[in-house]
Formats: C-alpha cells, structure tokens, sequence
C-alpha cells in the first residue's frame, strides 16, 4: 500500500532549504511513496507573516516542478489541519520552527487519523524573509 506524507510551504523566493526539507519529506516514504505539498495561498500566510513576494500561482508551480513532489494542492489556512483531514497521509512533515503549543491541535487531529507527525530542521539561514533583508540592505 503507497504510503502517504503530507507537508506544506509558502516558497516565497524559493530555495535550497525548501529543496533539503522537500526531499527528506519523500525519502520518508520513498520512491514508491507520494509527497503530497501544501502551498499555502496568500490569504493563509498572511495569517502570520507578510504578503508574499511571488503570486500564489507561480509558487504553486515551482513547488510542482520539483521533482521530490507528486502532487501540489492549495493550504487556504495557516494550519495544516483541513487539508490533513482531506489527504488522510500516513506521515505528517513540520518544520522544527514551529512550537509544541502552535502544534497542540495538530497533533490531536493527527492521533485521530493515525498519522505519525515528524519533525524536520527548518534550515536555518535558509529563509526567503533572510533573503528579503538581504536584498534590502
């Protein structure tokens, strides 16, 4: 049975970050497994951060034109939860950026549906909104 891992970027300004914690996404599932991304609209990420740079669309595109995922579809909140309940995945993939309290819900809905939550590294100094103060400066 094809194992399933769901997780979920902005990708502002793509880059090599979003790559590593991409790939080690599908390595948990392997070549026959499916790594199902989330980019979250506009509207989702200004929840807790600044209007992207890139359209949602072409950050939609860029995401599915790696070839670590198989399938792109919207996150219209900042959560994950409403898209874990429709993917159903067997593994879930957080970034270690987030908090235990900002994961408290998540993790219950998860136990719920049987999915393993794993945490990967966020790359630190690999952040579109570094980038952003880079090109600033």
């Amino acid at each position: 049975m094809e194992k399933i891992v769901y997780t979920y970027v902005v990708a502002d300004l793509l880059h090599v970050g979003h790559l590593y914690y991409l790939e080690r996404a599908k390595d948990l599932v392997g070549k026959d497994g499916k790594l199902i991304v989330g980019v979250l609209t506009d509207e989702a990420t200004m929840e807790k951060k600044v209007r992207p740079i890139i359209p949602f669309e072409e950050r939609l595109k860029l995401i599915k034109a790696l070839r670590c995922v198989d399938e792109v579809i919207p996150q219209e909140t900042y959560s994950p939860i409403p898209n874990i309940k429709k993917v159903s995945p067997d593994f879930l993939i957080e970034s270690d950026s987030h908090s235990e309290e900002d994961l408290k819900e998540t993790y219950k809905v998860c136990s719920e549906i049987n999915c393993d939550v794993r945490m990967l590294p966020y790359y630190d100094g690999q952040s579109s909104t570094k980038i952003k103060e880079q090109i600033k400066c």
